[in-house]
């Protein structure tokens, strides 16, 4: 599956339609979560059902198209069933209970309601909600693709605009256009806060901190913005809705910034080399630092790790996350455990006299693990096919075609 957005351009009536197209999606989803905390037993297929109801019930619910109104059914229904398995895994803490959603900003359409030109320029939205036809603004080329191949059409609301999206039901390798020739190099990667990558080699990459940079300005703007905002009052006045609008374009700069960047250094390590081995970080339990929150946030470790696994599936590499655990603390020359906190940048082993960068020597036990992890899972794979035991020479190699480089 992939996805090409365009930028929308069409007149004022038309994004008022948009989003009332929007605000009818928030209240189907909302609608599903409370019949599906009002009833027993509920399924996504009586979601389905309590769709028609609300049609019935309320027009401008019916002005809607059907399968944009199951769309924003399944999004409930996603919801729950996330719920249900975080139960089931009997994951520690809070389960994810499915909550109502205040400031939805999408709504879907799947293969009806909707039909493009024949240049594929604009685009029209068939439904009772009045959008209309709308021009597309973008460089990708949509005929490249059958209709067949568009799954979905996703209207997408931001700080600089509106947005469609198209989903496109290819596999990103077979839309690639190069091919890219083996290296036959592989890479271990230390993720920091202070140097965003630390590889085996020592080569670092420092974090661009593009939160901390912005951080003036975007508390500026949020100042500005909460002096014209008028508590108990209803409708707030226009200065302060645009006050706000700036606020959000500045976060929404921000946050381009930080992904176009993580884009652009995930795509030159999968085309310079075959085998990227990085930690399997819990960002998710490592934001819960008050200390650090800020820092590891604005860092991206999770939105790199995205797109490292997508590009290394898109071009034929491979990407593999391995655990952290005692990565920093083990002497990547002799085994020993040097125990140290996490202040000190320098690793000097007792034992065999080696110093190295603390990051450094990270990265050469990351990338060994995943050597060692990926020479298991193939010998048991060759070991299934033949029925032999595991050759211990996989490892060998491995190590032989130049994957580890000291």
């Amino acid at each position: 599956m992939i996805v090409i957005e365009y930028k929308v351009k069409a007149k004022q009536h038309q994004f008022l339609a948009i989003d009332e197209a929007i605000r009818t999606t928030q209240f189907i989803r909302n609608k599903s979560i409370r019949y599906w905390m009002d009833n027993e037993k509920v399924n996504g297929a009586d979601l389905n059902k309590n769709c028609t109801k609300l049609a019935k019930e309320f027009s401008f619910v019916k002005d809607l198209n059907s399968m944009a109104r199951q769309s924003a059914a399944e999004r409930a229904w996603l919801a729950i069933s996330r719920f249900y398995s975080n139960c089931k895994k009997k994951i520690p803490g809070k389960k994810g209970y499915p909550s109502f959603k205040k400031n939805v900003r999408s709504v879907e359409y799947k293969t009806c309601g909707w039909k493009l030109d024949k240049s594929n320029k604009s685009i029209t939205f068939k439904d009772g909600k009045g959008i209309g036809k709308v021009k597309l603004i973008g460089s990708r080329e949509l005929n490249f693709y059958s209709d067949s191949e568009i799954k979905r059409a996703r209207i997408v609301k931001r700080a600089d605009g509106y947005y469609v999206q198209f989903c496109l039901s290819i596999d990103p390798r077979v839309a690639v256009n190069t091919s890219l020739e083996a290296t036959g190099n592989a890479v271990g990667i230390d993720l920091g806060l202070i140097d965003f990558m630390t590889d085996n080699q020592g080569l670092k990459v420092p974090t661009p901190k593009f939160y901390r940079q912005g951080e003036k300005q975007l508390n500026r703007t949020n100042r500005k913005k909460s002096k014209k905002f008028k508590k108990g009052q209803k409708h707030q006045s226009n200065n302060y809705h645009k006050a706000r609008k700036r606020y959000s374009l500045k976060h929404l700069r921000v946050s381009r910034q930080r992904k176009e960047w993580l884009k652009r250094l995930a795509l030159r390590l999968v085309k310079s080399k075959d085998l990227i081995v990085y930690e399997d970080l819990n960002v998710k339990g490592l934001v819960k630092n008050p200390k650090l929150a800020k820092s590891i946030s604005d860092a991206g470790w999770s939105i790199f790790r995205q797109w490292l696994d997508y590009f290394a599936y898109k071009y034929g590499k491979v990407s593999l996350a391995v655990a952290p655990h005692y990565t920093s603390q083990e002497c990547s020359n002799c085994g020993m455990i040097v125990k140290k906190a996490l202040s000190e940048r320098t690793h000097v082993c007792s034992e065999c006299k080696s110093v190295l960068d603390r990051d450094e020597n990270a990265a050469i036990n990351i990338l060994r693990k995943g050597i060692y992890q990926l020479s298991t899972t193939l010998g048991r794979r060759e070991c299934e096919a033949s029925g032999d035991e595991t050759s211990a020479l996989i490892g060998e190699i491995l190590l032989r075609a130049s994957f580890v480089n000291e």
